[in-house]
């Protein structure tokens, strides 16, 4: 990287370690503060003793830059210094960090010693992280132990403090695992063996058991929807799926990922010995809080599946603050909202729910039944498996091995006195017909069906074997959902003029015969620190709401088609998924490629 004289003149007079009052000069020197803003940070930081790395310090001053007065965190302070040392500033982000090839470069002790970090291993060369852009004696001796070339990036010290624990850490715990998990686990003794073994909790299965727990905290910090844990044929691969997209986050030995696998199944009351079968379990634990107090709780719904090299085991976690968001938390927009509610006040009838899926449909019905679930109301649930324990719910599992179907848990649910009943799939037409029969005597149903819109329910229901009349008797409405990644409020900027107009032009021409009207404010994904250079940050929902009207049951009486049940739709005041979703690109919350991507053509 080239930098100006007045740059690289403090790179070749200063060496060793930093301090605080010379990066206050630089700072100065530089243009970045004030003289006014250095002599307050001076006097603040002389009155005081801190062990802290010196940019730390600097950080929790709070300096002001001169240019726009923002305020200079660690990380914009590592990136000034990054430039003003002639290095690469490199963010870490552990879900591209090999951890096992980083942590054969040195040992846990040497790396702490030098404050540094490795954290890319090629053929040729190491890339190692630090935070003392001067002190270079022990390049050497890493360079002959490893017989690569060493290439230094400067990162915040905050990050390779935390980093370095948790990355020497990870691979100890996969080591000692190893030694227990390494022979494999594919006869029936073994398994059975590990079984006592975790129930004992030796300490030879320590290892396993760190593993497990770095796991589930890793995937919280990350904000992880879903953990799979993949058996191939060389080794195990973890990933995770972050605002709906995998990401590869481990490789590890296939021994140690079944040993997990097998952890993970006894915390779950799974059988750990079956593993021809698919199975399914649930896990509650404990999000880690802050200064050691406790952290909320969180559900994981396990499933594993038989695969060619092993058992593949995947982990969905539940937010427990998705069940409290409000209509427009959820992404719904004020026309959808105010008829959403008008259904969800009737005295009795069936809502259904559609998507496929991974597209919030249970988000929706466990917001909505919250909300619904008062001290007055009886709110009853028959599901398969219960996504989220809700204490204000009495949930019912389908439990198909004691002939306990849908249909038939909804029967035996009728007798209970329920004022609304959540059915979790309308999977067959006796599961239909007594979510009918539910809403003719009286109750309030919600269910969900797998269809690409919502028109398309009222025909899945007719494909089913309901007759027309009982639908329009008993069908309040229907609810299309898809998710859709949001732009990082962080670090999205607006499109420039042309761009702004190619894309309204094309926007145009996908919402036909609609058209834009209003204000039109799009932005594009840059990538930060806070969405992990990806420029999306957290998902929201896109809906179609079909309401049940006269109008609309008049063409279910006759020979319903398709299309002209839809055009009906759209009359009675039904906006498709794709007009949604360009008023999100309209109002900067989306990109158009991410509503193109998850909806399906207007019609």
């Amino acid at each position: 990287m080239k930098t100006s004289a007045a740059v690289d003149a403090p790179q070749k007079s200063f060496d060793g370690p930093l301090d605080w009052r010379t990066l206050v000069g630089w700072l100065r020197e530089d243009g970045v503060i004030s003289a006014e803003e250095a002599e307050r940070t001076t006097a603040r930081c002389a009155s005081a003793h801190s062990s802290q790395h010196p940019l730390q310090r600097l950080a929790v001053v709070g300096m002001a830059r001169a240019a726009d007065h923002h305020v200079l965190d660690v990380e914009a302070l590592t990136q000034w210094l990054a430039k003003r040392s002639g290095l690469e500033y490199m963010r870490i982000d552990p879900l591209k960090v090999d951890v096992g090839k980083v942590a054969d470069v040195m040992s846990a002790a040497y790396a702490e010693r030098h404050k540094v970090l490795p954290v890319q291993v090629s053929a040729s060369e190491v890339v190692v992280a630090t935070a003392e852009p001067f002190i270079r004696d022990w390049v050497p001796e890493v360079e002959r132990q490893t017989r690569r070339t060493v290439r230094l990036v400067l990162s915040s010290p905050q990050a390779i403090n935390n980093f370095t624990g948790e990355f020497f850490a990870l691979a100890k715990s996969v080591r000692a695992a190893s030694k227990t998990g390494a022979q494999g686990f594919n006869s029936f003794e073994q398994l059975v063996e590990l079984g006592k073994a975790n129930k004992q909790l030796d300490a030879n299965d320590q290892g396993v058991v760190q593993v497990v727990d770095w796991l589930w905290q890793y995937a919280f910090d990350q904000r992880a929807s879903d953990i799979h844990l993949e058996p191939r044929r060389e080794q195990g691969v973890i990933r995770f799926r972050i605002d709906g997209v995998l990401h590869p986050v481990y490789q590890m030995p296939i021994g140690v990922m079944n040993a997990m696998t097998a952890r993970i199944k006894l915390l779950g009351r799974m059988d750990v010995v079956e593993r021809r079968r698919p199975q399914d379990g649930r896990i509650k634990t404990l999000r880690p809080g802050v200064g050691g107090a406790r952290g909320d709780e969180v559900e994981m719904r396990l499933s594993t599946l038989p695969t060619a090299f092993g058992e593949k085991l995947v982990m969905r976690i539940f937010d427990p603050e998705s069940t409290v968001k409000d209509l427009s938390a959820l992404g719904f927009a004020p026309h959808d909202a105010q008829r959403w509610e008008g259904l969800t006040k009737r005295p009795h009838g069936i809502v259904l729910v559609t998507g496929p899926t991974g597209s919030g449909k249970t988000t929706t019905l466990y917001a909505t039944l919250k909300r619904l679930a008062t001290e007055e109301v009886n709110v009853s649930t028959v599901e398969d498996p219960i996504e989220m324990i809700e204490p204000a719910f009495n949930q019912t599992q389908v439990q198909p091995h004691l002939d306990l179907d849908f249909a038939q848990g909804l029967r035996s649910l009728m007798r209970q006195d329920p004022d609304i009943i959540m059915v979790g799939e309308v999977r067959d037409l006796a599961t239909a017909e007594m979510a009918v029969q539910a809403a003719l005597t009286g109750h309030l149903v919600f269910t969900t069906l797998h269809t690409n819109d919502a028109p398309s329910a009222i025909m899945r229901l007719m494909e089913l074997g309901i007759p027309p009349y009982l639908i329009n008797a008993t069908v309040l409405g229907v609810l299309a959902q898809r998710l859709v990644r949001t732009l990082c409020p962080a670090c999205r900027k607006p499109q420039d003029v042309d761009e702004t107009a190619a894309s309204r032009t094309e926007l145009a021409e996908l919402v036909k015969p609609w058209q834009v009207s209003g204000s039109y404010r799009p932005y594009q994904p840059v990538g930060c620190v806070d969405c992990r250079m990806t420029g999306f940050r957290g998902r929201m929902g896109l809906y179609e709401l079909l309401v049940v009207t006269e109008a609309f049951k008049d063409k279910v009486s006759g020979e319903p088609k398709l299309d002209a049940l839809r055009k009906q739709a759209v009359q009675d005041g039904m906006r498709p998924l794709r007009l949604g979703g360009a008023a999100r690109v309209a109002e900067g919350q989306t990109t158009m490629d991410e509503v193109l991507a998850c909806t399906p053509p207007v019609q």
